[in-house]
């Protein structure tokens, strides 16, 4: 396993980029207790984004999520899934790719059997899917803080095709995702609106700004926690949640 973070737009094999996310991943802080929900920015922004996903479903008819068929790309422990779970979803209309084996398993122990798990690369096995005309298609597919973590333009170009190949007609992208790069982590970088508009050129887009900027949420938090909806102004916020819908055909 290399941990050599690819030159963006360098022309490498999927393998390669797919072994340095594991190397990145495998540098971060285990159980860092900057995301648990016990600290009150995480938590904060968490429930921030949720009211603004809901919100967003919502508004493009998705207020019965049980027949809803979901896919997240980069899964990780379960708990997007386990919200969609909580909103109404079905269990046997949701699955998850993840490449993180210890992911992966602990998903496993907390999801309820009809849920479907994946483990692997989601690209290969999303373009091995889209290659049978038969294959299930999905009416979402989530994506969350993955396209941040794939530093290859290449990478990133392919996967977005295979998730849109696998959009059936009406489906849509939801996209959560952060704009600015991070001085402080070489292994993320953040991905503008107008890199997401490339990727997805056939999308229609509702975009939102959203999440205050974490080491500024933290400190205020830290304060009072009520300061971080004082100050969750526009400008402020790193992330963007989006709606990339694909056309009825």
């Amino acid at each position: 396993m290399s941990d050599t973070v690819p030159r963006p737009g360098a022309d490498l094999s999927l393998p390669s980029e797919a072994e340095a996310v594991q190397a990145r991943y495998a540098r971060r802080v285990p159980n860092d207790p900057r995301y648990s929900v016990f600290n009150p920015a995480a938590l904060w922004a968490w429930q921030e984004r949720q009211r603004a996903t809901l919100a967003l479903l919502a508004r493009h008819g998705w207020r019965d999520l049980s027949q809803c068929r979901m896919l997240e790309v980069g899964s990780g422990t379960g708990d997007n899934l386990l919200d969609w779970l909580r909103w109404g979803a079905h269990p046997a209309h949701l699955s998850g790719i993840e490449l993180l084996p210890e992911r992966h398993d602990h998903a496993r122990q907390r999801l309820p059997l009809g849920v479907t798990l994946m483990h692997g690369d989601a690209c290969v096995m999303l373009e091995a899917r889209a290659r049978d005309p038969d294959a299930l298609r999905f009416d979402v597919i989530v994506q969350a803080t993955v396209f941040s973590s794939l530093l290859d333009d290449a990478v990133q170009h392919r996967l977005a095709q295979a998730i849109w190949a696998m959009l059936k007609p009406g489906g849509a992208v939801l996209w959560y995702d952060f704009t600015v790069d991070n001085p402080r982590n070489p292994d993320v970088q953040g991905v503008l609106l107008a890199r997401v508009r490339a990727l997805f050129p056939q999308a229609n887009f509702h975009v939102q700004r959203l999440t205050l900027a974490p080491p500024l949420a933290r400190v205020l938090a830290q304060l009072h926690p009520a300061l971080y909806g004082f100050f969750n102004w526009p400008w402020l916020r790193t992330h963007r949640l989006a709606w990339l819908a694909k056309a009825h055909q």
